[in-house]
């Protein structure tokens, strides 16, 4: 087998299943009603955001994330907003976290992120969302960056960086890494996956711990301030330590 099968049939094997029984399919049927219960009148929208919306996820470690987008004259503050759905979900059989943008909860077997943000116009279609993690809130648009990652040709390249991260155990959001993969080939050619993808490891180990990496939808979003400088010394500790195995195996299975 090549090094090109190989990873091909890794791929193959972590497809997600996008037809009418696919996660988010399913965990909509569940939880739209609640969310549509809680929101009422100020609903806009409620749709798959993260990387199922963006044709990157891996069975083995698909999140299914939806953002709910609240009208302009939803009342509260966005922190109040914020709370308000982390008592919802805590009240309900599927359970409720508290983490950064979202509010995570378990919905038959499927770990689900709901990520509450309210529109800045009815013309417009950024959002302002509460950071828990800074007490603040920031301003972006979720559409913007399922745009940017759902059009680039390293969608297979993005999906084995997210599957040696998570054999690694290694904290790296998301959004973040779609976008430092994006940088690591741009310009190369899309598909030779075993060159693509050995690039990526020496991007991050020569590159991550000082690129800039800033959020499409608005440039004051410093998506790269997610890490903390330890966080990626050790993804590039990591990286430099995979790409000096000997086989494919030993770096993603």
């Amino acid at each position: 087998m090549t090094a090109y099968e190989y990873l091909r049939s890794i791929l193959t094997r972590e497809t997600v299943d996008t037809g009418l029984y696919s996660p988010a399919n399913v965990v909509e049927g569940y939880i739209r009603p609640v969310i549509t219960q809680w929101a009422q009148q100020y609903l806009v929208g409620f749709e798959p955001s993260g990387s199922l919306a963006k044709g990157t996820a891996n069975r083995s470690g698909t999140d299914v994330d939806f953002f709910i987008s609240l009208h302009p004259d939803t009342p509260g503050t966005l922190k109040q907003i914020y709370d308000k759905l982390f008592a919802l979900m805590h009240g309900t059989e599927y359970g409720a976290r508290e983490q950064n943008v979202s509010i995570g909860t378990k919905v038959v077997g499927y770990d689900v992120d709901l990520v509450p943000g309210r529109l800045r116009s009815l013309q417009r279609t950024d959002h302002s969302l509460y950071r828990r993690n800074a007490g603040t809130w920031t301003q972006t648009d979720i559409r913007v960056h399922v745009s940017q990652v759902s059009r680039s040709p390293y969608r297979d390249e993005i999906r084995l960086t997210k599957l040696w991260r998570n054999q690694n155990g290694i904290d790296f959001p998301s959004f973040y890494l779609e976008l430092t993969v994006m940088n690591a080939l741009q310009g190369k050619p899309a598909g030779n996956l075993p060159d693509n993808f050995l690039s990526v490891l020496e991007y991050l180990r020569n590159r991550l711990p000082n690129a800039r990496v800033v959020d499409p939808a608005n440039t004051n979003n410093i998506i790269s301030d997610d890490l903390t400088a330890a966080g990626k010394q050790t993804i590039a500790l990591l990286a430099e330590a995979s790409r000096e195995k000997r086989t494919w195996g030993e770096i993603v299975q």
